[in-house]
């Protein structure tokens, strides 16, 4: 038993039209319209294939195939919002291939004993509201009212309102929050998002373990001051003291943390942002991930550590906000077992390994036994309108994941 590949094509043609971009990309972040617009698609498309369909208060997407037996279901999706002028694959393809599993399970009507539900997570990527993952931990209860209006986005929308202005009931948030007891297991495909499978040549990665983002946005206060009058020795340069802090996460995370630790500013805002002015004030973001906590919070420590002496130096005031510190997990033994068992019976060749991106099964994994499957990203690129992934990569994933499931809803 195979997905059907021509239906699969059609599905992401008619996904890919919602913010679609004249240079070819996407534009399709969390709660906007354009989100929206492929909520609606991807209702009608789970009620056409017969799926009972619920939407949780922070905007979460369940549809759900009953099973022979009233016993916990087997989840299966990912995600369909996106960053700024992305890609069109990343967690697209989770959430079709979940999609047209259910399709194919209906074609050869095959009935399971669990029941096998397909979601789309709202607002997975940070872009909007500097958190990722936010409606699996929604799922998982770790969302309230505080944090729903603490976070806004660029033009001071909070979270709060734009779930509301969704039509979300964000007020009772804590209804979001599932039963452990309803999921006996969690799968999720997604593009690989680096160029190890490409170059290794493996058609599938198996995912061990996930690693986890600290994130900080960083406000480092200075004096603005006339860039011909100021001597050097006097100035107190935000962006100066800026660059010191850029090029200290790069050196923590290269050489004075773990083998696997990663350390990114992703985003610098210089005030006032002229040429002839020195500049008085910075924010930038951090983000430092890892798949060990030790290692992980040994960077932190350092890049703290660092912030208190350029501060101290350069008689700058910086202060740091933490928006959040995700602990790694490590994946299902046994449902990595029957991954890699189901890639076996299908003569599937396929590499063990970790995933350094974030991704919602990382909270799913909090409360149930998660599996997730890796297909290559060529050249590695992702969030970026370059992104791309063959069909037949796509397909073969699919076919690996529809097998899974089959076996997992039959347990």
């Amino acid at each position: 038993m195979k997905i059907n590949p021509e239906r699969f094509k059609k599905d992401f043609a008619e996904l890919k039209q919602f913010g679609l971009l004249e240079n070819g990309g996407v534009t399709r972040v969390s709660f906007s319209e354009e989100d929206m617009a492929a909520r609606a698609w991807l209702e009608k498309a789970m009620e056409d294939a017969g799926l009972e369909v619920s939407i949780d208060a922070f905007g979460n997407m369940r549809g759900c195939r009953a099973g022979t037996e009233d016993l916990p279901a087997v989840m299966v999706g990912s995600h369909i919002d996106t960053v700024p002028e992305g890609g069109h694959y990343d967690g697209v393809i989770g959430v079709l291939s979940a999609l047209e599993i259910v399709r194919t399970l209906n074609d050869g009507n095959v009935k399971t004993r669990r029941p096998v539900e397909v979601v789309n997570f709202s607002s997975e990527e940070s872009s909007r509201f500097g958190v990722a993952t936010l409606g699996s931990k929604a799922m998982e209860g770790k969302l309230n009212l505080a944090l729903l209006n603490k976070l806004k986005d660029k033009n001071g929308i909070s979270l709060y309102e734009a779930l509301k202005g969704c039509g979300y009931d964000a007020d009772h948030i804590e209804s979001a929050k599932v039963d452990p007891k309803s999921i006996y297991a969690f799968l999720e495909m997604h593009i690989e998002q680096g160029p190890v499978l490409e170059a290794k040549k493996y058609p599938v990665g198996i995912v061990t373990s996930i690693a986890a983002p600290t994130r900080f946005k960083v406000t480092i206060k200075g004096l603005a001051d006339h860039s011909g009058n100021t001597p050097m020795g006097m100035r107190k340069d935000a962006l100066a003291g800026a660059s010191e802090l850029v090029l200290g996460v790069e050196r923590i995370a290269s050489s004075e943390a773990g083998e696997k630790t990663v350390g990114t500013v992703g985003y610098l805002y210089v005030t006032p942002g002229a040429m002839n002015v020195v500049p008085g004030k910075v924010e930038l973001g951090i983000d430092i991930r890892d798949v060990s906590m030790e290692d992980k919070n040994k960077a932190v420590q350092a890049v703290k550590d660092l912030i208190a002496d350029i501060a101290e130096r350069r008689h700058l005031d910086i202060e740091y906000e933490q928006l959040c510190n995700d602990e790694p997990v490590a994946l299902s033994d046994r449902v990595i077992s029957t991954l890699q068992e189901t890639a076996d019976e299908m003569g599937i060749s396929y590499l063990s390994m970790p995933s350094g991106a974030g991704h919602d099964a990382m909270n799913m994994a909090h409360f149930t036994e998660v599996g997730m499957i890796f297909v290559p990203s060529a050249k590695g690129i992702s969030h970026n309108i370059e992104e791309h992934t063959s069909m037949d990569e796509v397909c073969f994933g699919a076919d690996l994941l529809l097998k899974a499931t089959i076996k997992l809803a039959g347990e």
